[in-house]
């Protein structure tokens, strides 16, 4: 609760400051020194999966990073990649779930920008996993339709292999999503999705899997996934925020490792 906390103090700090917007920060994410058994470089050749380019337009009008953003946007992820990454490796771990208290505090585009940036890493690759099964959005961030997604998986036994896809940047996968559910809470904790999870976190050694997850204080669906993934990954956004929806928050976290908070300044 206390890095939640700060991360608000934060916020209003840089508001009454007047601090530019479109800037990210983390909290109590730890830097730590690598070792000398760091994974040598990841190469990968995409033969089943499917490979789409994406629009450097849209991607620019969605403010996804893309070569052409602000560069101070461009550090910034790669601050937050860092520390990621490093928190990860002190735990020994590999997966985790990017939360927000409610709708438009940007998640989703902090989950699709990190994941991005943590793609451009050499030593591993990254799997992008939609789980906002309400309100799908990952795809549209990156102006991909989809014809099928994770629900045809978990419905339809649709294999996985015909739902991943690239899209056009090395050592990125995505299994993204396209329809509505509302019973998702039900199928977040079915044995079929359960099973999947840790098939995706166990296949490949040096994969890093984020999950977009939706909002925490409209459902309980991602309380429901929360045992399933190492650690959650809080966006907050300066001005919405409040103090109130962070102790709901840390409240029904309830010791869930937290790897960090992300200070939003922009909603998406």
């Amino acid at each position: 609760m206390e890095q939640l906390r700060r991360a608000l103090i934060q916020a209003k700090l840089e508001r009454e400051s007047g601090a530019q917007e479109s800037s990210l920060r983390t909290d109590n994410v730890s830097f730590d020194k690598r070792d000398a058994t760091e994974p040598s470089e990841v190469d990968i050749t995409y033969v089943d999966t499917r490979v789409v380019n994406l629009d450097p337009t849209v991607l620019e009008a969605n403010r996804v990073i893309s070569g052409k953003e602000d560069k101070t946007v461009t550090l910034a992820y790669k601050m937050l990649r860092t520390q990621v990454l490093q928190k990860l490796k002190l735990n020994e771990w590999n997966s985790l779930a990017v939360v927000s208290p409610r709708e438009g505090n940007g998640k989703t585009l902090t989950a699709v920008n990190l994941a991005i940036s943590l793609a451009q890493e050499v030593k591993h690759s990254v799997l992008l996993v939609d789980l906002d099964l309400r309100k799908p959005s990952v795809a549209e961030y990156l102006g991909i339709e989809l014809e099928n997604g994770i629900t045809d998986y978990l419905l339809r036994e649709e294999p996985v292999k015909d739902i991943l896809l690239n899209p056009g940047l090395e050592r990125l996968v995505l299994l993204g999503g396209h329809e509505s559910l509302a019973h998702s809470s039900e199928v977040l904790g079915s044995p079929r999705l359960i099973k999947l999870v840790d098939e995706l976190k166990q296949r490949y050694p040096n994969r890093i899997v984020i999950f977009d997850l939706p909002p925490m204080l409209l459902s309980d669906d991602a309380l429901v996934f929360a045992p399933y993934v190492d650690a959650m990954l809080m966006v907050v956004e300066e001005g919405r925020t409040t103090a109130e929806d962070l102790e709901l928050c840390a409240e029904a976290l309830d010791g869930k490792p937290l790897l960090g908070s992300v200070l939003n300044r922009g909603s998406a």
